[in-house]
C-alpha cells in the first residue's frame, strides 16, 4: 500500500481542519481501506467562542457523510472536555450517547458525530484515523488471528478484543490505551473490526495508517497468501438466457421482503469463480468480514435461489437471539441482499439499484478477505450473536430509516423506448424520480448517457430488430431483475403525404416501428410481466390521430390505430393475470425533436397565428408538454389506475374533433 499524499494537493486544503478533510478524501480513494461511508477521522482544534473564550473541539466525520467526497461541513465540531468525560461514566446508552452528541456541539446545522466520537475524544493525539482495512480484517478473522497482529506489529498497536461500535468501545479503549500505549505506539487495532492510526499533523496520521496497512499486506504476502486465482470456472455457466430465473429469484426475494426489491447479476470472473467453489456452502456462510457491513449486506448469503427458505431461516437466527436483547427487537425483512449460485453468479439485491451496488462492492471485498483468512489457515467470522446486536443496534437501524417513506416505484424496473429525447425521455425521468430503475432504449447512441444515475441503464437499441431487443430485455433484466412497467412511446412521424402518393416502403417502415416492433417487445416482456412483485403495467403513447386523424398522415395514424387495438386485445387478454394496459393519446406536444423553430413557424404561419397561439390552440388553450404526458404515463403505472385497464385518455388540452 502507497502513501497519495500529493504536496501539490494539500496546499489546496487551508488550516487543521483543511488539512483533515484532505488526508480523509486520500483515505477514501481507497476501497480496500473503506467503503460507503466506513471509517471516520477527526482533528482537535482549540478556538475562540463568540464570548472569546478559547475551548478545544474535537471535530470528527459526521453521519451520512463518505470519506471519499467528505468536504469541511462534513465534520462534527463537539466540546472536546465534555466527551472526555462521558468517557468516564460506568454506562451511557446508545440513545443517551447521540443526546450528548448533538446537545454538545458548537454548531447546529452540523451532522450527527460518528457514534465513536468519544473514542476518538480519549486518543491523546491531534489527528486520528479509523478504517476497515481488508487486511487487518482479513487477519483478524482467522483462528490465529490475535497472534497473527501481535506478530506483524509488537509494541507498535494496542489491541482491543471486539466489542460493538459504541460507547462501550469508547471507554473500553480509552481503560486499554492509557494503561498499554507508550513510545512507540503508532496505533490501535480493533479484532475483527480495523485499525486506527493518529499523529500531530494530518500527514502524520495518514502515512502511519498506510504504513501499518502496508505491513499486515506484506504479512499476508510472505504467508502466500495474497494472490487469488480468479479465472472463470472451466464450464461456462453464464451462456444462455437467465432473465426467467433471474426475474422469479427476484420475485421471490420481494416477496419474502414484503417489498419491491432490485436484483443485479455480476458474472466477472472473480464472482464465477467464487460461486463454482465446492466449498462455498462453508466458506460463505460464517458471517460478514466486518459487522458493519451487516446492515447491507445481512448476515448471511444465500446459497443457491430458494429465497424462501432463506426467509426461514433468517426468522430461525432472529428468534435465536432475540430473546437475549437487552430490549425487544422487531424483525427486519427476512429477504436476501446476496445470492450466490453457480448458475446465476453472483446476485445482489436492494430497495435501490444503489442498494444492491453496494451489496456487490463489499462482497466484492469479502470474497478477497474470505479467500485470503482461508489461505492463512481458515476464514473465522465473528459469531452469530455478535452480528446480531450489530443488525439489530438502535443507531445503525436509525441509519437505515432516516429517508423517510421511499418513493411510489422504489424497488421496480420499467423500459421505455424512444427514451433519449422528448416524451420517452421525460417518461424516464419522471418515473425515476419517483423511485423506479428505468432501462431506456433508443436507436441514438446517446442513450447511453442521457442520464448519470445507478437508477438508469441506457442500451442503443433498433426496436424492429427482434434479435437486438431480445438481447436489451437480457441485459435489462441483467441489471435490475426483471421488467414490471413499460412504455411504449417510440414511434415514427414521416412528412405529410397523400394517400394517392404514399410508397409501399415508407407505410411499411412506419408500421415496423410504431406496430410491429411493440408487438414483439410486449410479447418478449409478457413472462417477465408474471414475475413482477407487483404486476405488470404497460403504457402505450398513442395519438390524437386514432380518434381524429387528418389527411396526410395514413401510416401513421393507421398504425397508431392499429397499435391500439393491439392493446386493447392485450388488455382482455393479459386482464386474468392482472396485467393492466392503458393508452394516452397526446396531441401537439411541441418539446421533442421533431418541432424544430423553423417547423412550428412554418406550421403557424400556415394557419395564419403566432408560434405561441399555435401552441395553444386548444379548448383550454394550455401547451402539452413531454413532462405533463410523462407524468399521466407514470400515474396510469401507480396505484391511482390499479383498477384500471383498456383505458384511452386524451392528453391534448382539449382537441374539438376528439371531444
Amino acid at each position: 500500500m502507497k502513501s497519495l499524499w500529493n504536496d501539490e494537493e494539500a496546499a489546496q486544503y487551508a488550516g487543521d481542519l483543511g488539512q483533515r478533510v484532505y488526508t480523509s478524501r486520500l483515505l477514501g480513494r481507497d476501497k480496500s481501506l473503506v467503503l460507503h461511508g466506513g471509517g471516520n477521522t477527526s482533528v482537535k482544534i482549540r478556538e475562540k467562542n463568540l464570548l472569546g473564550d478559547e475551548v478545544d473541539i474535537l471535530y470528527v466525520k459526521g453521519s451520512g457523510w463518505d470519506l471519499e467526497t467528505i468536504e469541511a461541513p462534513g465534520f462534527s465540531p463537539v466540546h472536546l472536555d465534555h466527551l472526555i468525560r462521558l468517557a468516564a461514566l460506568p454506562e451511557l446508552s446508545d440513545l443517551d450517547m447521540v443526546n450528548e452528541l448533538r446537545a454538545h456541539m458548537t454548531l447546529a446545522s452540523a451532522p450527527t458525530p460518528s457514534v465513536e466520537a468519544i473514542l476518538h475524544a480519549t486518543l491523546p493525539y491531534k489527528f486520528v484515523d479509523h478504517t476497515h482495512a481488508d487486511a487487518i480484517v482479513t487477519i483478524t478473522n482467522t483462528a490465529e488471528g490475535l497472534s497473527r497482529i501481535k506478530e506483524i506489529y509488537g509494541d507498535d498497536v494496542v489491541i482491543i478484543p471486539y466489542i460493538m461500535p459504541g460507547f462501550d468501545l469508547a471507554r473500553d479503549c480509552a481503560a486499554r490505551f492509557a494503561a498499554e500505549a507508550g513510545p512507540n505506539t503508532l496505533g490501535m487495532v480493533l479484532m475483527n473490526h480495523g485499525i486506527f492510526s493518529f499523529g500531530d499533523t494530518a500527514r502524520e496520521s495518514y502515512e502511519r495508517m498506510i504504513a501499518l496497512v502496508d505491513r499486515a499486506e506484506a504479512y499476508i504476502k510472505r504467508n502466500k497468501a495474497w494472490q487469488i486465482d480468479y479465472e472463470a470456472p472451466a464450464t461456462d455457466t453464464g451462456t444462455g438466457s437467465k432473465r426467467l430465473k433471474l426475474a422469479r429469484l427476484r420475485k421471490a426475494a420481494s416477496k419474502a421482503a414484503g417489498f419491491p426489491m432490485i436484483l443485479s447479476r455480476h458474472t466477472d470472473a472473480r464472482s464465477m469463480n467464487f460461486v463454482a467453489r465446492q466449498d462455498l456452502a462453508k466458506i460463505a456462510t460464517q458471517g460478514p468480514a466486518t459487522p458493519d457491513h451487516v446492515i447491507r449486506t445481512k448476515q448471511l448469503p444465500l446459497i443457491g435461489t430458494d429465497a424462501a427458505a432463506y426467509a426461514d431461516q433468517y426468522r430461525a437466527y432472529f428468534a435465536e437471539h432475540a430473546p437475549n436483547s437487552k430490549v425487544e427487537r422487531t424483525m427486519l425483512d427476512p429477504a436476501p441482499r446476496l445470492a450466490l449460485d453457480p448458475e446465476l453468479g453472483l446476485c445482489t439485491m436492494g430497495r435501490t439499484a444503489k442498494d444492491a451496488d453496494i451489496v456487490y462492492d463489499i462482497y466484492e471485498h469479502t470474497m478477497d478477505i474470505i479467500l485470503r483468512a482461508e489461505a492463512l489457515g481458515g476464514w473465522q467470522a465473528l459469531p452469530s450473536s455478535d452480528i446480531f446486536e450489530m443488525e439489530y443496534w438502535d443507531l445503525e437501524q436509525a441509519k437505515l430509516k432516516k429517508g423517510g417513506n421511499p418513493p411510489m416505484f422504489t424497488g421496480e424496473v420499467a423500459l421505455v423506448t424512444g427514451a433519449a429525447s422528448g416524451i420517452g425521455k421525460a417518461c424516464c425521468q419522471s418515473l425515476m424520480t419517483q423511485g423506479a430503475a428505468v432501462v431506456g432504449l433508443d436507436i441514438t447512441p446517446d442513450i447511453t448517457g442521457t442520464f448519470k444515475s445507478q437508477s438508469f441503464l441506457g442500451i442503443q437499441c433498433d426496436v424492429t430488430d427482434e434479435a437486438a431487443l431480445d438481447k436489451a430485455i437480457e441485459e435489462a433484466v441483467a441489471r435490475f431483475g426483471g421488467i414490471d412497467m413499460l412504455i411504449l412511446n417510440a414511434g415514427m412521424f414521416p412528412g405529410g403525404c397523400q394517400i394517392a402518393d404514399l410508397p409501399t416502403e415508407q407505410w411499411r417502415k412506419v408500421f415496423a416501428v410504431n406496430l410491429d416492433a411493440n408487438l414483439t417487445l410486449m410479447r418478449l416482456v409478457h413472462p417477465l410481466f408474471q414475475c413482477s412483485p407487483k404486476g405488470g403495467r404497460v403504457v402505450v403513447i398513442g395519438s390524437r390521430n386514432v380518434p381524429a386523424p387528418g389527411p396526410g398522415a395514413a401510416a401513421y395514424s393507421a398504425s397508431k390505430a392499429a397499435l391500439t387495438q393491439l392493446a386493447r386485445i392485450a388488455a382482455l387478454e393479459w386482464g386474468a393475470e392482472g396485467i393492466r394496459i392503458n393508452l394516452l393519446h397526446p396531441d401537439a406536444v411541441f418539446d421533442t425533436g421533431i418541432w424544430s423553430e423553423e417547423v412550428l413557424a412554418s406550421r403557424a404561419k400556415h394557419y395564419g397565428m403566432t408560434v405561441e397561439e399555435y401552441k395553444t390552440r386548444n379548448v383550454l388553450k394550455t401547451e402539452v408538454a413531454s413532462s405533463d404526458v410523462a407524468n399521466l404515463a407514470a400515474a396510469m403505472c401507480g396505484p391511482l389506475f390499479a383498477c384500471t385497464t383498456g383505458a384511452q385518455v386524451p392528453i391534448d388540452g382539449g382537441n374539438d374533433r376528439v371531444i
